[in-house]
């Protein structure tokens, strides 16, 4: 079937092109920073993880997300996602490629990664999250492609598959609490050490994932004319809305506990992020933009009749997705580390290079993304006879 993917319009090899043109500038700097070093990046002794670590705790939860599909499909038959459920694990492939991949660009040198496979430490969060990772990602692999395959083929997919999916649901719980638990197990860490990290991430997962998911399908129906069905969409908004709430009220939790407790460890962290702290306001306006995306666009997803309008829909979906972007992939990460064991902070924000090695994660993402769905779709039009949508194998 990938034959399918060296057929399209102008329009998909010149997407084509511009992401390839994305990854080769990134690809030089990453080169320039594999010769200079990470002094080319703002991390610090003090903030030893940065944007790039950032982007992979966001993307392991896109990559969950997907089990927001499979779960109403496969355990309560709701076949009304049975449009959808394709892509939102090929969007978990793409996503998990990526977090791997900020993790190889973290490293000063890739090729120590090896130390994990040829010295393994079970007794190591890191480990663990290697083995999640990457066995989700064979997982979506194997399942996605098998039953796209037996879908061409007018076919029930072979009975392993199931089993595989069941598994795939586990699974996608652990990627993001093993992830989760790679800042929880850390006590020096005041702004990580809580029982609901894990929770926390789910939550935020299961909103901002299928958020976007949501947003590039209706992008392809704009684009192609595949329809996933208003029924799908309005479910699976409801599903974001609801778990936008959640993850809004874990955030209050910690609030309180930190406030009304009044432990300072625990202040001064959410302190530094709001209003600043030791003179530094790097992230503040950053923070107080996610917080009021994130209210508004609480306010157009709860009201059920302005959710089912298209732009208003699109509109709030977008703003929730930087507001969960700017929390947990910027705020989350560098709060951690302020202030430092003297109580100072060390400012950080991502310096070019590091924003241009991140655009060559995000191209290669986006490159396998786009060629998944154009097999995807190309094989549905093929059977459907040029109608283009998304119906893999029924669920029994």
């Amino acid at each position: 079937m990938i034959e399918k993917a060296l057929r399209g319009s102008p329009r998909y090899w010149g997407l084509i092109i511009g992401l390839l043109c994305v990854i080769g500038l990134g690809a030089g700097f990453w080169m320039f920073q594999l010769t200079k070093g990470l002094v080319v990046t703002d991390l610090s002794r003090d903030v030893s993880w940065g944007f790039y670590i950032a982007q992979l705790t966001y993307f392991v939860g896109v990559a969950a997300s997907a089990v927001m599909l499979v779960l109403p499909y496969y355990f309560h038959h709701f076949k009304d996602f049975s449009k959808m459920i394709i892509l939102g694990e090929f969007l978990a492939i793409s996503s998990v490629m990526m977090c791997m991949l900020f993790v190889v660009v973290d490293l000063g040198q890739p090729q120590r990664m090896l130390n994990i496979i040829f010295h393994p430490t079970p007794n190591s969060v890191l480990f663990w999250d290697m083995i999640v990772l990457n066995g989700y990602l064979f997982l979506n692999a194997i399942i996605g492609w098998t039953s796209l395959q037996a879908y061409r083929n007018n076919m029930a997919p072979p009975a392993w598959v199931k089993p595989l999916v069941y598994l795939s649901v586990i699974w996608a719980f652990s990627i993001h609490t093993v992830t989760a638990f790679l800042y929880a197990g850390l006590p020096g860490r005041h702004y990580w050490l809580t029982a609901i990290m894990a929770a926390r991430f789910l939550a935020s997962a299961f909103c901002s994932g299928p958020a976007i998911l949501l947003l590039l399908t209706l992008l392809v129906r704009r684009l192609t004319g595949f329809d996933p069905g208003k029924k799908a969409i309005n479910t699976l908004a409801t599903i974001i809305t609801y778990a936008m709430c959640v993850n809004v009220f874990f955030f209050l939790l910690e609030l309180f506990t930190a406030f009304y407790s009044n432990m300072p460890g625990h202040m001064a962290p959410i302190v530094y992020l709001f209003k600043g702290f030791d003179g530094d306001t790097t992230l503040v306006p950053f923070m107080w933009t996610a917080a009021t995306l994130a209210i508004v666009s609480l306010a157009m997803l709860i009201p059920y009749k302005i959710r089912q309008q298209g732009p208003a829909l699109v509109t709030a979906l977008i703003m929730l997705v930087i507001a969960s972007w700017i929390d947990k992939g910027m705020g989350l990460i560098v709060a951690g580390f302020a202030p430092n064991p003297f109580e100072k902070v060390t400012a950080y924000l991502p310096t070019v290079p590091e924003l241009v090695v991140s655009s060559m994660v995000f191209g290669i993402g986006a490159l396998v993304l786009t060629v998944l769905w154009k097999v995807a779709l190309s094989v549905r039009a093929e059977v459907e006879g040029g109608n283009i949508s998304m119906v893999p194998p029924k669920a029994e």
